[in-house]
């Protein structure tokens, strides 16, 4: 068994993919508010570099987790 199968299945029961997923469905504005406001507040506060890693970042992370990949399917288990 790989390493991130046995700490996945000792914290969380499934895949954190799976987990993260059904968490970006169900509170999908309050994701969008969140780093709409972490943005907001960073590039206000001269952290354009900081501001600039961080949007790379989400993007990278919402389209490899919610949008590319396996079809999204609620409650989903791991092997």
């Amino acid at each position: 068994m790989n390493p991130y199968k046995q700490l996945w299945s000792r914290l969380g029961g499934r895949p954190w993919t799976y987990i993260i997923r059904d968490l970006w469905h169900r509170f999908e504005w309050l994701w969008l508010i969140g780093l709409l406001l972490i943005g907001y507040f960073m590039g206000c506060n001269g952290y354009e570099d900081m501001l600039g890693c961080m949007i790379t970042f989400n993007l990278g992370y919402v389209a490899g987790h919610v949008f590319w990949g396996t079809p999204y399917v609620p409650g989903q288990k791991g092997e």
